[in-house]
């Protein structure tokens, strides 16, 4: 009896055995029918991981170029805020050079009046002049200043304008 036991257990694992191995040769030949359109998805699949790749050092490499000239322009800028600053601080300089040595209108006696029709009213911006050339050009003069002043303010950081500032004030 026992031997019976142990050829009905060998038979009902046999019969599970060749079950499992037609479902495997079923899917091995699933497999095989599809054989061409798995490799076709694997050529593809590596051609994307290169192109991937390739992407991925282009944009590295446009990264550290960008890098580069951002670095640079900062550079620039930096520069740029301190020519703007300087060149206001000379303008300043020149225009209360200017203010000093040009007489006031009521210091000029009549007779000087009709001679010399270009005065600065020290206390206004209103502008007297001979040549209406020089009137235009003053007036272009204070508009570009005051554009240059504003621009320069509005592009610079806090740490610029406090800079800026302790400069102004050392001097």
């Amino acid at each position: 009896m026992f031997s019976l036991g142990i050829d009905i257990a060998f038979a009902i694992l046999l019969v599970t055995t060749i079950g499992y191995a037609v479902i495997l040769n079923r899917k091995l030949g699933n497999l095989r029918q599809h054989k061409e359109e798995l490799e076709r998805l694997a050529m593809t699949f590596s051609q994307s991981t290169i192109r991937a790749e390739k992407g991925v050092q282009r944009l590295k490499a446009s990264t550290a170029e960008m890098q580069k000239s951002l670095t640079q322009a900062e550079l620039l800028r930096d520069d740029l805020a301190l020519m703007i600053d300087r060149g206001s601080l000379t303008a300043d300089r020149l225009e209360e050079g200017v203010r000093r040595k040009r007489p006031k209108t009521t210091e000029v006696n009549k007779t000087d009046q009709k001679a010399v029709s270009g005065i600065v009213n020290a206390n206004s911006d209103q502008i007297v002049t001979h040549d209406e050339t020089f009137e235009k050009n003053k007036r272009m003069a204070k508009k570009i200043y005051k554009n240059i002043k504003q621009v320069s303010r509005e592009k610079q950081s806090q740490a610029e304008k406090d800079l800026i500032k302790a400069l102004r004030q050392a001097q």
